[in-house]
């Protein structure tokens, strides 16, 4: 799964949030926020996570 950086970029700003909350929030390591920023795929369980604890909808997050 691919999260789009600009709209996760775009979320986090829009929450004034950074990526160690994310982290937290998601229950995932500051890494993986970090990898999937600069463009990384992840698996779908931690895209879920991610969406979950931006508290958005996963199509909000993804590239189409």
């Amino acid at each position: 799964m691919r999260i789009d950086r600009v709209k996760l970029v775009a979320e986090l700003t829009r929450q004034d949030m950074t990526q160690k909350r994310l982290a937290e929030l998601a229950g995932v390591s500051r890494a993986t926020i970090n990898y999937i920023k600069g463009g990384k795929s992840c698996s779908d369980e931690v895209g879920k996570k991610i969406a979950k604890g931006l508290g958005v909808k996963l199509s909000q997050i993804t590239e189409n």
